[in-house]
């Protein structure tokens, strides 16, 4: 690995309509500029299912990124499918193939939001399908704009990935999603909760670095996202 890894990033996939009259590709600037500040070469890869081993191959590291789609409830297993779902299939299909390659070769690994949820069904989890129906008493997840400003507090576990990369055991970070991880195997670490005990982090001891967060850590709503950054791209190198 160099000094300066390519960092794949995952791309939100549109169907025709709306942008452009053909399917499109969209991702946010700032997933670039987090790798970037940190001195990894930030690189959006594209929904080829043809390229995963080459993608796995080339790529330092990988960032799962967040969107405003939800992973199809057959994938954890359940029938019911609450309303409020909107699902992407060409993209979970293709993040899910792009994960199984990156992680047999321990090459760091971040999930956000959806990405921590896609992470979290394919170690074996599943899904609140909607935080609102299931949790008792929520607090606010979907906080409004502007996403650079905290929402709520989350507890860090101490001695985890997450802890050891932040330092903190509290923290305050912004929160834009509806669902969250429900079960989880036992091996997979949950690193921190919110007050409502929502899970808002996961991670795989036997992993180097996969590592899952609910928030979304590119704004740098708080102090702890740069750090996770830094981490991240630090095991690239």
């Amino acid at each position: 690995m160099s000094s300066h890894p390519v960092i794949g990033i995952s791309l939100d996939h549109e169907p025709e309509g709306g942008y452009a009259s053909t399917p499109w590709y969209a991702l946010r600037e700032n997933y670039c500029t987090a790798v970037s500040a940190h001195g990894a070469l930030p690189l959006a890869i594209p929904h080829e299912m043809d390229l995963v081993e080459h993608y796995a191959d080339h790529l330092d590291a990988l960032v799962l990124t967040g969107g405003g789609y939800d992973i199809p409830p057959t994938y954890y297993g359940s029938r019911r499918c609450h309303d409020t779902i909107k699902s992407n299939p060409k993209r979970t299909a293709f993040e899910i193939a792009l994960a199984k390659a990156m992680i047999p070769t321990n090459k760091p690994i971040l999930g956000i939001c959806g990405g921590k949820e896609l992470l979290s069904v394919l170690f074996g989890g599943t899904l609140i399908q909607h935080i609102p129906d299931e949790i008792i008493s929520p607090i606010e997840h979907r906080q409004k704009p502007p996403f650079n400003q905290p929402c709520h507090e989350i507890t860090i576990k101490e001695g985890t990935l997450l802890h050891r990369i932040t330092g903190k055991t509290h923290a305050y970070v912004n929160s834009d999603h509806h669902q969250s991880t429900k079960d989880l195997p036992e091996d997979i670490v949950i690193n921190a909760l919110a007050p409502d005990g929502v899970i808002e982090g996961i991670e795989h001891p036997d992993h180097p670095f996969c590592l899952g967060v609910l928030w979304h850590p590119e704004h740098m709503a708080s102090p702890i996202d740069k750090d996770i950054f830094a981490a991240f791209v630090n095991a690239a190198k």
